[in-house]
């Protein structure tokens, strides 16, 4: 274990701050401070991947081991089974998936890409790999076709040609359907691409081949020729069966079903245009939509199902997207809130000779996936197990907390369990596949996004699942405007203005606050009981930045006036100090002043269980102009304290006595020690951008869209800023932003004998200052003295703008911030729990309750450049490590793991790294994320135990881990998608069809489409690319037990199999044995008296 001397460790940086030895009692300058993690202990790797694919092309789902596969069109591959059985694959290529087939029951699945590419994927493993690739370089694949039980894959092209492949061996057969054989002679024009290809249920020999142009083929296999031909005018988008294989149902581009008698090539059967009107006259009805996609299910019992997508009417202007089912005389027109992208009939039977008996359809949207309960009247939908819904709206901001108290998860839980909507089907979910990881870790996961309508989401993010616990919207504060033309004048952004831009959250006293994109912050408490709030307290902050402007709130800074008697509710307009008071007015030249971005509601205020408004606080219009966004928030339950920062300054807010503390300019927490030379500018020269929390498209990002700071845009590596004349630096330098909170308590003054209450601030420009709090006494005196608050000057400077600060005791162990436990705030006037309420004093996780009085303190403070471990009382800098020099930091946490703690980092490079505390030794140093949006910058969080998460599309949450030992633990915890399962039996003959050859005809393929029968394919027409799943991939089943057991019972299906041919040929050895000596016999009986001259 390596151990640093304090005193010894970067001796040129003590002569900085050397203090004086009276400065500093009770300093042990020559302690050890041993440090438990080794970079041994760190290791990067992905875990799992939430939410809904993003931009979803394709779809796929095995009947037998019921999995739901889906394609991108990034090349993502996402699997579902039972919910908690998730997996996600890539395809490296990151190519558009097309198309997926599943080898039904095999464990395998097959991909079709955009770049003419198809893959063989092994799903007998947690991590599903590649086994085989095959790239065609001549043609454009357009449709796939894999038939049950069949290992020889039909892969229709552009050119209308049809080739076979090998699954197995992943091989070309020389057997290719040509265009020019399968259409007329006679005809010239080119028929189009293939867009279906399928084989007659009752005559594997026979094969369907619909190109796009609206002629159908139906080939011989065996014959190598067409047998029939149908023609349309319209052009065809989709080919079905009916399951008795004697009619198909085309869908049309003019919105018309044709159903068609496989014998009578001459006209269809049948025209229907669903959603046509239908003239008096008998004319062709009106064409609509194009029908994009057909299916045809038959019921032993009753009406077969005819399900579409499209088809809808042109005058249909506005109306959304839409999928028919259509049985019997009824037909029902379900609406969707998205583009159908895909959808699937999920059947009872694997088999497409037998009754099919769908019983669900499975839609997929282009941002959601719905799954339709075909067998209840009204064909209710299911609710959706999955966390697919974290794009509801725009997620804005997310806070991931690990290790959280326990009771805090049932508590949410609780809550939101009566916000759950009704009107689901009341059966099982319908993909059940696959099994549960053995997952080791036991503690809980907390994940809270933030999102662009306000709403604010709580997730249980326990043992690698994600489930959401509670939905809090934020806007039901405020007035909302009926149309834009209601929208106010005042507002700062043109769309979602109530979006979240921060959020800070004491998970132990549960108190929420959050600041939102209108420059507003909202305070909530939780509690079990529903209340209705007369009257929304707010508070009103003007936030300026001049120091000669004589309208500023703030004199001294630290005095308020008498708060309001405890037990009444001030009204929104006396609640704040005097100096405070709106007094909203536009003057005659039109000058917003005194206003606020959003009007809070003036009604009652209904609040249900769970998060609760306890106090609003609003930045208002200056002389004209707008209230900058914040840029930092923090909230402390035991001093009852929030504060908030932005461009001009920071406010510190009372949330009990419901009053403003401190409302100062950046400028003023230095007093007369402002180590910048300034000048003054008016603010209405910089007008502050509207939409701050706009997404990236969602298409490929610019260069624009990379990563900027989020704080400077000037990023030169001096450690003081320039001292040129240009407007430029002399503006930035104005213009210090408040970038980080943190309260604690600790020593302010080098001269400081004891520890006390204080508040740590961050500036864009790499200072750290020092506000001390006098808090009151606790219980009914700390609602009716005031708290005092005092600046105390700066304490340390960094390069580039600070994120985060923590404080360490004399071993090195982190100090939490001090809170109050949670209690029921709605508890009854008389009861018992109230009189807890009153005896309750808050618990204060400080340094005094864990280390001796005057002993040391360590503060660490990270930037956007460099990382700096302080020595307090004697703020001498014992330890400094420059993390990069050409990016910069977006995100840094001090985090605690099981050996001890680090400080762990996210540059804007990608790399992510973690530094020893307090030594600040690199451990860990990886290139993870070559290229950073603004997306992932925003969202992008460490917390406890070797947990990180970031947004990796609009639509998904990524969690990864930097810790050897989850890496290593991460097999046992991911779920299989693989279980052996026995096929369902084959449909039944029956008697007469077996007699009468009226049964399913089977086709020997390995036969026909084998090397010695169809002989080779060009090698110019597609190249054989080994994956790096291995080739025993497909027989190494699931690792574990579950895969021995599974070995095991499919040799002993194989070998079973194998006995019963054996059986089988014995017997018929046996018969024709039986049968030739009957037969000799006969004969010699015949023969036994002629002579030889007889014969």
């Amino acid at each position: 274990m390596k151990k640093f001397n304090i005193r010894k460790v970067l001796d040129g940086l003590s002569a900085v701050s050397s203090p004086s030895p009276s400065s500093q009692p009770g300093a042990k300058e020559n302690e050890l401070i041993p440090e438990t993690l080794q970079s041994e202990h760190f290791q990067l790797c992905k875990t799992v991947r939430h939410g809904f694919p993003y931009q979803p092309s394709s779809m796929a789902f095995d009947p037998v081991q019921k999995i739901l596969a889906i394609g991108t069109q990034s090349g993502a591959l996402r699997l579902f089974g039972r919910p908690g059985v998730e997996c996600y694959c890539q395809h490296e290529s990151g190519a558009a998936v097309i198309q997926l087939q599943f080898l039904i029951n095999e464990g395998a699945l097959v991909s079709a890409l955009s770049d003419d590419s198809i893959h063989l994927w092994n799903l007998r493993q947690k991590r599903p790999a590649v086994l085989h690739s095959l790239k065609f370089s001549k043609e454009r694949i357009t449709f796939c076709h894999l038939p049950f039980q069949s290992k020889w894959l039909y892969i229709g092209t552009e050119r209308g040609n049809i080739h076979l492949v090998n699954v197995e061996s992943f091989t070309l057969s020389g057997y290719t359907i040509m265009w020019n054989k399968a259409i007329e002679l006679s005809s010239k024009a080119h028929p189009g691409p293939v867009v279906h290809i399928s084989d007659n249920p009752m005559d594997e020999g026979k094969l369907v081949i619909g190109y796009e142009s609206g002629i159908v083929v139906m080939w011989d296999l065996k014959s190598k020729r067409a047998d029939y031909r149908y023609t349309y005018d319209e052009a065809i988008h989709s080919v079905a069966w009916h399951h008795e294989g004697k009619q198909f149902i085309c869908s049309h581009s003019d919105g018309t079903l044709t159903i068609w008698n496989i014998k009578c090539p001459a006209k269809p059967a049948q025209t229907i245009t669903p959603h046509g009107k239908q003239p008096k006259d008998g004319k062709k009805p009106e064409p609509c939509k194009p029908i994009l996609k057909v299916e045809y299910k038959t019921t032993r019992a009753g009406d077969p199902f005819m399900i579409f997508s499209g088809g809808l009417s042109y005058d249909t202007v506005g109306r959304r997207p839409c999928l028919t089912v259509m049985h019997g005389k009824s037909t029902a027109v379900l609406e969707m809130d998205y583009s159908i992208v895909d959808f699937l009939t999920l059947c009872e039977t694997p088999y497409p000779n037998d009754f099919q008996e769908p019983y669900a359809i499975v839609v997929l949207l282009e941002k959601d996936l719905v799954v339709i309960d075909l067998a209840q009247n009204g064909y209710p939908i299911f609710e959706n197990p999955y966390p697919m819904m974290i794009h509801e709206s725009p997620v804005t901001c997310c806070e991931y907390l690990a290790d959280c108290p326990v009771d805090l998860i049932p508590a949410l839980y609780s809550v939101g369990s009566r916000q759950k909507r009704q009107g689901y089907s009341k059966k099982e979910w319908p993909i059940s596949g696959g099994n549960w990881g053995q997952g080791t870790q036991s503690y809980p996961e907390i994940i809270i996004t933030g999102h662009a309508d306000g709403s604010v989401k709580f997730w249980d993010a326990s043992a690698i699942m994600l489930q959401v616990l509670y939905k809090l919207k934020t806007a039901k504060v405020f007035e909302k405007a009926r149309c834009k033309e209601e929208k106010p004048s005042t507002e700062i952004v043109d769309e979602d203005p109530f979006a979240i831009q921060l959020m800070s959250w004491c998970p132990e006293s549960r108190m929420l606050c959050v600041a939102g994109v209108s420059a507003h912050v909202i305070i909530y408490r939780f509690s079990k009981q529903e209340i209705t709030t007369e009257v929304v307290q707010l508070l009103e902050v003007r936030l300026q930045y001049e120091l000669n402007d004589l309208e500023s709130p703030e004199g001294g800074g630290d005095q308020t006036p008498a708060p309001p008697t405890p037990g009444t509710s001030p009204s929104p307009q006396t609640a704040a100090p005097q100096t405070h008071t709106s007094t909203s007015s536009n003057s005659s030249d039109g000058i917003r002043d005194n206003i606020p971005c959003l009007k809070v509601r003036s009604s009652p205020l209904k609040q249900s269980a769970g998060y609760q408004v306890e106090l609003v606080v609003q930045l208002v219009w200056v002389s004209g102009e707008p209230p900058q966004q914040i840029s930092s928030l923090a909230i402390n339950s035991c001093y009852g304290l929030v504060v908030f920062g932005n461009s001009n300054g920071l406010a510190v807010v009372d949330y009990l006595q419901k009053t403003v503390l401190l409302n100062l300019g950046t400028l003023d927490l230095y007093g007369c020690n402002d180590p910048y030379q300034r000048q003054l500018r008016s603010p209405r020269k910089s007008r502050q951008p509207s939409g701050g929390l706009c997404d990236i498209s969602e298409g490929s990002a610019t260069s624009e869209d990379h990563c900027k700071s989020p704080t400077s845009d000037n990023r030169d590596n001096s450690f003081s800023r320039s001292r040129s004349s240009s407007v430029t630096s002399i503006d930035k330098e104005a213009r210090e932003a408040v970038t980080s909170f943190h309260f604690c308590e600790t020593y302010n003054r080098k001269a400081d004998g004891g520890l006390t209450p204080s508040l740590w601030v961050g500036t864009s420009l790499g200072t750290v200052l020092a506000i001390s709090l006098s808090m009151p006494p606790a219980g009914e005196q700390r609602l009716l003295q005031p708290v005092i608050v005092s600046p105390c000057g700066t304490l340390v400077r960094l390069k580039g703008s600070i994120l985060r600060m923590a404080f360490l005791d004399s071993t090195g162990s982190l100090l939490p911030s001090a809170f109050e436990p949670w209690y029921e705030p709605n508890a009854p006037a008389n009861g018992e729990e109230r009189d807890k309420v009153r005896k309750r004093r808050p618990v204060s996780v400080s340094p005094s309750a864990s280390q001796e009085l005057n002993e040391t303190q360590y503060a660490v403070v990270c930037s956007e450049k460099q990382a700096k471990v302080i020595s307090l009382p004697s703020q001498t800098c014992v330890f400094k490590h420059n993390i990069t020099e050409t990016s910069f930091v977006l995100r840094a946490d001090v985090v605690q793991m099981n050996a001890g703690i680090c400080l762990a980092c996210f540059c804007a490079n990608g790399h992510i790294m973690t530094l020893s505390l307090p030594g600040l030794r690199p451990l860990l140093d990886v290139n993870y994320l070559p290229l950073t949006d603004m997306r992932i910058a925003r969202t992008f969080c460490f917390t406890n135990l070797g947990q990180a998460l970031y947004l990796t599309s609009p639509t998904e949450i990524q969690r990864i881990t930097y810790i050897q030992e989850v890496c290593e633990n991460l097999q046992e915890m991911l779920g299989e998608l693989f279980t052996p399962v026995e096929t369902p039996e084959a449909p039944n003959r029956g008697f007469f069809k077996g007699l009468f050859g009226g049964g399913a005809q089977s086709l020997d393929r390995e036969d026909l489409f084998g090397e010695s029968g169809a002989g080779k394919a060009p090698r110019s027409l597609a190249q054989h690319i080994p994956g790096p799943g291995g080739i025993e991939g497909m027989k190494g089943a699931a690792s574990g037990i579950v895969g021995d057991l599974a070995r095991a019972r499919i040799a002993l299906d194989e070998r079973g199999q194998k006995l019963s041919e054996v059986e089988e040929r014995t017997a018929a050895m046996m018969a024709s044995a039986d049968s030739f000596t009957k037969h000799a016999h006969e004969m010699m009986l015949k023969c036994k008296d002629k002579k030889w001259y007889q014969f």
